[in-house]
């Protein structure tokens, strides 16, 4: 059993979530922000890739007082989360996980352990670890709702999977050019085969547009190619 997974992105104009360079902080303005603080609130879990922890060195927690926190899970094929990482210093004050695949490197598995991570030996799918063993990973330990906050590889993995229920757009008024995509391959030949999400609504947040979608997960899912 899936639990309940919300992808939400910031992109520019142009559909980019990041400059070439992997600059995106902040693309979307301040009331955008707080919209995302909601949505850990709201859910269960977070997850996102090595890549973004590797870039941004976020801490995933909700920083709305009174609030909790989701558990945090990175998808880390490698198991390349740092050691002196934000997530890995505070393991031991909110739960985080650190999803792997075969082979394990030991060492770092212990390592990160002993900081008060817990590592998760998951299938590998191509050249990655199947999003759909992660997300029935935490279903099956009874958490209900997942947010998938990035970056781009993810949330295309999981669109291709037909996991996601719900997405949540920010589309900012700048212009970035070339950079990174908030979605890439689908393998989507013509537009017959475009995924339609129905639209639940659009407003503003300051300078902001923000999309709220919702989506059909009976509709056929694509490869599994993993995640890195």
């Amino acid at each position: 059993m899936y639990p309940t997974i919300t992808v939400s992105f910031a992109q520019s104009i142009d559909g980019r979530i990041a400059t070439a360079g992997g600059d995106s902080q902040w693309i979307s303005g301040p009331d955008s922000l707080h919209l995302a603080q909601g949505l850990r609130r709201d859910n269960e879990t977070i997850l996102v890739g090595i890549n973004t922890v590797l870039r941004d060195d976020p801490l995933l927690t909700c920083r709305i007082e009174g609030s909790r926190s989701p558990a945090r899970i990175v998808l880390d094929s490698r198991l390349r989360l740092p050691v002196d990482s934000k997530i890995a210093r505070t393991s031991a004050t909110y739960r985080s996980v650190v999803m792997t695949s075969e082979p394990v490197d030991s060492r770092r598995a212990r390592a990160l352990e002993s900081l008060g991570l817990e590592v998760a030996v998951l299938p590998r799918a191509g050249e990655g670890i199947s999003v759909r063993a992660a997300a029935a990973w935490i279903g099956e330990r009874g958490y209900r709702s997942l947010f998938v906050e990035g970056g781009g590889a993810v949330i295309t993995a999981f669109l291709r999977e037909r996991l996601v229920d719900r997405m949540t757009i920010v589309v900012a008024p700048i212009i970035v050019g070339k950079g990174i995509e908030a979605i890439g391959d689908l393998a989507i030949g013509g537009l017959d085969a475009a995924l339609r999400p129905s639209s639940i609504g659009t407003r503003r947040l300051g300078d902001d547009l923000v999309w709220e979608l919702s989506f059909d997960r009976s509709a056929p899912a694509g490869k599994d190619d993993g995640v890195a």
